[in-house]
């Protein structure tokens, strides 16, 4: 089975650039870039893909969800540079930080790597297309984000890693740690709210109870709204969760619009887009340019030896010489 690592892009660079303190020989902050490359190094070397996929949220976020609802991941806190001196104004620090997003794209764009980004439509609704379409079947996906949303994603050839945690998380793992099947994850995500996306869910109501009281979610059977709903009016048994869920069945609903990935939020024309580009991917390669690179912006010590070899392979294979035409 060929193995495809399908990357969150903004989550991992977010990670490197928040916690890795690297400065280029001119002084400014590169962490961004090299933990991001550290990161995929990493990951290259310890997985042993066949082809990678890096998804970037397009410019805007998405516009069906944002057009739903205008509070939809308002309120986040500005993310900062995990630094006990800051050397760098906040207008400094966000330029530098736009600066080494753009920057890492284009390291990228000289590797055998497939980069996507849709104006107006969220990496998280490119990730789940990608691990739909029928060019994959019947390869192994792993999306590396720490983004839960993604465990609704996870079957028998689709597994989710979160690097803060080092976890794989499968079928089997998903239900064992939470009782909920990832066919019923966003609905029960629904019920349960997500605050860092300014979701509120059922008051008092958290993905361990509904593990409890509502226990047929880990079935491999997809459950609507409406039978949660009817069940929870059904029961009588005094527990204030049962009503709170079934008097609550608007946020269920708007939060199931806004979670779910089952269906991605992206258009027909916008599928055909990615379809075309990882079809037609052409597996490029340059070191010269990327050396060239690191050279103009100061890099210091990077030891890529690995990711070199990696993709060096990753290119002569050319993913089997694209599926075997």
């Amino acid at each position: 089975m060929k193995r495809v690592l399908v990357i969150d892009a903004l989550n991992a660079f977010l990670r490197a650039y928040i916690v890795d303190p690297s400065l280029s020989r001119h002084g400014d902050p590169i962490g961004g870039i090299k933990g991001f490359l550290k990161i995929l190094q990493r990951h290259v070397r310890e997985l042993n893909p066949d082809q990678i996929v890096v998804a970037w949220d397009g410019a805007g976020g998405s516009k069906r969800r944002k057009a739903a609802d205008k509070n939809y991941k308002s309120g986040r806190t500005p993310v900062r540079l995990n630094r006990s001196v800051r050397s760098l104004t906040d207008d400094e620090e966000m330029r530098n930080k736009v600066w080494q997003q753009v920057r890492l794209q284009e390291y990228l764009a000289q590797m055998p790597i497939i980069q996507l980004g849709l104006e107006g439509i969220e990496a998280d609704d490119v990730i789940a297309y990608i691990c739909q379409m029928k060019y994959y079947r019947g390869c192994q996906k792993i999306i590396i984000s720490n983004d839960k949303d993604f465990m609704q994603l996870c079957d028998d050839s689709t597994v989710l890693y979160r690097p803060t945690s080092d976890e794989f998380l499968n079928v089997p793992r998903i239900v064992e740690t939470l009782g909920i099947h990832p066919t019923n994850m966003a609905l029960a995500r629904a019920i349960a709210g997500d605050t860092s996306d300014n979701l509120k869910g059922i008051a008092g109501v958290g993905l361990k109870t509904i593990k409890k009281r509502l226990p047929f979610l880990a079935e491999s059977k997809t459950y609507t709204i409406d039978y949660v709903i009817s069940h929870c009016e059904e029961i009588d048994s005094g527990l204030k969760i049962y009503s709170s869920i079934a008097e609550g069945k608007g946020i269920v609903e708007h939060n199931y619009q806004m979670m779910q990935l089952y269906s991605p939020a992206i258009s027909v024309r916008s599928k055909a887009v990615v379809d075309h580009q990882v079809e037609n991917y052409e597996c490029y390669f340059s070191k010269t340019e990327i050396l060239k690179m690191m050279v103009e912006d100061g890099f210091s010590e990077l030891n890529w030896e690995a990711l070199k070899q990696s993709l060096t392979r990753i290119s002569v294979t050319c993913f089997e010489k694209k599926r075997d035409k």
